[in-house]
């Protein structure tokens, strides 16, 4: 859980978002930033149930951007996480054809904070290439 909450001014969810990465927040600031109004993991997704309805596997997205009908999914560079999440959007897909959905990497951020000389919080550099 990240400690710093900033106020934002285009989150449109109820209560206040409690980030689980840092690379959450960053998202968080660069919608504010750009005036995307979104929320912070509104809905789940049941992806598998077994015989008698119990859920065996969901899925629930990073952000949604109401504006543009889009959730979004952001991950680290750890493998591990990546593969998984790059499952769980797949699955996601396959079961709800007309959802919207992006898994976007921490190194997409980092090079939209690039593209429009935004100041990137330090720790969230990375050393060397992304």
């Amino acid at each position: 859980m990240i400690d710093e909450t900033p106020t934002f001014s285009y989150y449109r969810g109820i209560k206040e978002p409690s980030f689980a990465t840092r690379t959450e927040l960053e998202a968080a600031k660069l919608f504010d930033y750009h005036r995307l109004a979104w929320e912070y993991e509104p809905r789940t997704f049941v992806l598998e149930q077994d015989e008698a309805g119990n859920i065996l596997e969901a899925f629930t997205p990073d952000f949604f951007l109401p504006d543009l009908d889009l959730f979004i999914e952001v991950t680290e560079m750890k493998q591990s996480l990546v593969t998984a999440k790059n499952r769980k959007v797949r699955k996601l897909r396959d079961k709800y054809p007309e959802i919207n959905i992006k898994l976007l990497y921490r190194k997409d951020f980092v090079r939209l904070a690039q593209k429009y000389g935004l100041q990137w919080h330090a720790s969230f550099r990375r050393r060397g290439p992304c």
